[in-house]
């Protein structure tokens, strides 16, 4: 059985992925915390509101905003969170998986008890997983990496290692020696 999360526990070592919210849902709205950062937080029934110019990591917890135009840290922003949206993070579990939106460009990690997965993914531990998105946006967005390798599409290979560094615990070297020129 999952943990139930509300105002007095959601912020011990939970992971959340925050929604966006406009100013004026909150404008009539209790700030009932101010924590130490200077975040502000109202909570609801169904949840909490937190205003706030810092996202990602969060003392213990592993907050995410999902920014309608991009975020970027230090300019407030205001997110929600559904009680029932907090899961339990520590950083040795394996409780995280890795997707890739490659129309986008946006690589983005999930917690295993967030949403059904129709295919085998690999779990990892928090900093595992960061470690993985780091080389996944290295092999995204740069081209250094692909130097010495022999293939036909650079857009096709990026697609084909970003793959193996997603669904096998395979290292980014072991991934690019079998590209590699002879």
């Amino acid at each position: 059985m999952n943990k139930e999360y509300n105002k007095s526990n959601f912020h011990k070592h939970t992971f959340c992925i925050w929604q966006e919210a406009d100013i004026e849902v909150i404008k009539d709205l209790t700030i009932h915390y101010v924590s130490v950062s200077g975040s502000h937080y109202s909570f609801t029934n169904d949840g909490v509101y937190r205003i706030s110019n810092h996202w990602g990591r969060a003392a213990n917890c592993r907050w995410r905003l999902q920014s309608k135009d991009g975020y970027k840290n230090q300019h407030s922003k205001i997110g929600f969170a559904y009680w029932t949206d907090f899961y339990p993070n520590d950083d040795i579990s394996k409780l995280f998986f890795i997707k890739i939106n490659f129309d986008t460009k946006e690589v983005s990690f999930h917690h295993k008890d967030s949403e059904a997965t129709l295919n085998k993914v690999i779990y990892r531990n928090a900093n595992d997983t960061a470690k993985r998105i780091n080389f996944i946006k290295e092999v995204l967005l740069q081209t250094n990496w692909a130097k010495h390798l022999q293939y036909e599409t650079l857009e096709i290979l990026r697609v084909d290692i970003i793959k193996e560094l997603i669904d096998s615990n395979k290292s980014f070297l072991t991934i690019k020696q079998k590209y590699h020129r002879n």
